[in-house]
């Protein structure tokens, strides 16, 4: 598990984090899994750092590895369910759930929403991996 302040520095900070424990456990996500699961981390965090920071002193990154499944699980103590917006081509930004979703659904994974004991939520994804 990794923490980190809700600041604009710690999204690459996790961004990295992860890919570097992955390849440091040699886990087998092909370049489009681990591509996805580093924007899917981008997105989560920049969401915490930008919508939870003002009831969130820090924000979770945890990574679960199974042998099929590699889960991404972003938390803080903002109590706000997010759901993903539909479109709006007139906007900018707002589109960080819907590309979560996308590129969870591409790869025959999933993501949801979690509420934690605490009163905070854990945004998550999960994608399968593909073995050679």
């Amino acid at each position: 598990m990794f923490t980190a302040p809700p600041a604009d520095a710690s999204v690459p900070r996790l961004r990295h984090a992860v890919r570097d424990l992955l390849a440091r456990e040699s886990v087998p996500a092909g370049p489009g899994t681990l591509d996805g699961l580093l924007l899917i981390v981008s997105e989560l965090v920049t969401n915490a750092v930008r919508h939870a920071a003002v009831l969130s002193p820090r924000i979770t990154l945890e990574i679960a590895v199974s042998p099929r499944w590699v889960r991404i699980a972003v938390g803080d103590d903002h109590p706000y369910r997010p759901k993903a917006l539909a479109a709006d081509h007139g906007r900018t930004g707002g589109r960080g759930l819907l590309l979560v979703d996308a590129i969870a659904a591409e790869a025959g994974g999933h993501y949801d929403v979690d509420h934690t004991p605490g009163g905070g939520k854990i945004v998550w994804a999960a994608l399968p991996l593909r073995r050679g």
